[in-house]
């Protein structure tokens, strides 16, 4: 017999919720709280990491700066150098910034509202549900990696190229509006088990790129760059590019990179990372 689909609907919740109380992630430290500053911290360190890479460095992070204040108030170094090893340094960048801008111009609390959250800096449109989910528990619907690849396993198994905008209206059928918190949860487990199970259905989706390795990377070009400035305190371009044995084109590529984005600071021949 065909399932209708409401009742496609139902059992999917089923299974989902049946996963979740089974086999889900309940001890995540980040999910144990509703402190949305703790929310934030967990979602921008969630970004193109591990869960288990950012568990290590969420409790150091927030030991280190435990309030937003705290972290607005701390060198941009002191913050590189905890974030060290997390990778992607841009988003500490964004979260040292953002926090400044929160504790600016909101009293240091962050907003509930989705307008106020993706006027800020370096929020984006899933960054803003997830904090009104995680945070408010507010039936925001939103999409990231693990609750794309759900939906195009269990309602898209035929289809070679599936948009957002075709699964967002499902996101939103099958919402739990009374806990939303605890369904995403939920969601997000059950996508990430599920590549332990079948080829991932991620590579069937419109949005999908392959990561690129970082060996020999440009990105683990900049890391190695930014890792020896925060040894040496500061250094020459040509400095720099003996230590590491980089060309000083590419050296000074890196360099200009970091003085743009606003991770360091130039005066006369010497690089340094920004005190603020």
């Amino acid at each position: 017999m065909r399932l209708t689909r409401s009742q496609k609907i139902k059992e999917f919740k089923k299974l989902v919720w049946n996963f979740y109380h089974k086999e889900g992630r309940h001890d995540l430290p980040w999910r144990r709280t509703r402190n949305p500053y703790k929310i934030l911290v967990s979602e921008i360190m969630l970004q193109q990491t591990q869960v288990a890479r950012v568990v290590e460095k969420y409790s150091l992070f927030l030991k280190t700066f435990p309030t937003i204040s705290a972290l607005a108030d701390a060198p941009l170094a002191q913050v590189l150098i905890v974030w060290q090893g997390m990778g992607y340094n841009r988003r500490a960048l964004a979260l040292h910034r953002l926090a400044k801008e929160i504790t600016t111009s909101h009293k240091g609390k962050i907003p509930h509202t989705r307008t106020e959250l993706e006027a800020l800096t370096g929020i984006g449109p899933y960054t803003a549900g997830a904090i009104r989910a995680f945070a408010f528990n507010e039936p925001e619907v939103f999409i990231e990696t693990n609750i794309r690849r759900v939906f195009i396993h269990h309602f898209f198994p035929r289809t070679k190229s599936v948009s957002d905008k075709e699964i967002l209206p499902l996101v939103e059928k099958t919402l739990d509006t009374q806990n939303p918190r605890e369904w995403y949860f939920a969601l997000m487990d059950y996508g990430s088990h599920l590549p332990k199970v079948t080829k991932n259905p991620n590579k069937k989706s419109k949005h999908y790129v392959k990561q690129k390795k970082f060996e020999g990377s440009h990105r683990q070009l900049r890391g190695r760059v930014l890792k020896f400035l925060h040894t040496a305190g500061k250094c020459t371009l040509a400095l720099c590019a003996r230590t590491l044995e980089i060309t000083p084109e590419k050296t000074q590529t890196v360099l200009e990179e970091f003085v743009r984005e606003g991770f360091i600071q130039k005066n006369g021949k010497n690089y340094f990372i920004k005190n603020s």
